[in-house]
């Protein structure tokens, strides 16, 4: 997979030469290329921004540096068109299930807006679709960029040692968060594991799992537990003590 990303603040990316985003790009399982957004600035003095229209405080990103920078990774890519994101706190919620569709995609563009963001019309034109984060307001969209990147490559076949790993994160199941996790020692300041995951019954496990997650996420996510379509097992276990 490849990923391009458009930013001011390319030096920001290094982080991802770390952990399994860094994993990722040394397999060949990602390639990453970030794209100066200066490089492509309308004069000499470096100037990609302006004062928006209509009074308003602050700067906006401006459209022709824009698509200057996209017309050159276009050209990069070939033939290959690929899936432009813009991050926006203005953009749907990036969620797990989200991240495992861009995973299977094969060229991502990631535009990380700054300011107050970038002009309208060139998203209208050129953008596939905004992301955001959650519901609050960063510098810019490298952060945001780069969780979404990281979220993507942990997905793709080979990054991880074992696959089972993400098929039991939180959210891998929609609107479900994922269950308690134990290590040793067995006991610890007093505090022992729960008896069952020690007991080596598989089937016992598994309910407890299932219990957990699903106890978890009514306390700590109500509004996604009310969105819940239980199975017959699940309020079965989750009735049981």
């Amino acid at each position: 997979m490849r990923i391009d990303v458009l930013t001011l603040f390319p030096e920001m990316f290094a982080a991802l030469d770390a952990s399994i985003p860094g994993r990722a790009r040394k397999s060949d399982s990602l390639l990453l290329k970030c794209h100066y957004l200066r490089d492509f600035a309308i004069n000499k003095y470096g100037q990609v921004d302006d004062v928006p229209f209509g009074g308003e405080a602050g700067m906006v990103l401006r459209p022709e540096p824009l698509k200057k920078a996209l017309d050159h990774i276009l050209e990069e890519l070939g033939p290959a068109k690929p899936h432009v994101v813009h991050m926006s706190a203005q953009g749907r919620i990036f969620t797990q299930e989200r991240a495992k569709e861009l995973a299977k995609m094969d060229n991502l563009l990631i535009i990380c807006g700054h300011y107050k963001g970038i002009d309208q019309r060139f998203a209208d034109a050129y953008v596939d679709e905004e992301l955001s984060i959650g519901e609050y307001v960063v510098s810019g969209g490298e952060l945001p960029a780069m969780i979404i990147i990281d979220a993507v490559a942990r997905l793709l076949p080979g990054v991880l040692g074992d696959m089972a790993s993400a098929e039991t994160d939180s959210f891998y199941l929609p609107n479900r968060l994922g269950w308690p996790v134990y290590t040793r020692p067995q006991d610890f300041e007093g505090r022992t594991v729960p008896e069952v995951l020690v007991s080596g019954h598989h089937e016992n496990i598994r309910k407890w799992r299932i219990k957990a997650s699903l106890e978890l996420t009514r306390k700590n996510r109500p509004d996604l537990f009310q969105t819940l379509e239980l199975t017959d097992e699940e309020k079965k276990i989750l009735g049981s003590r």
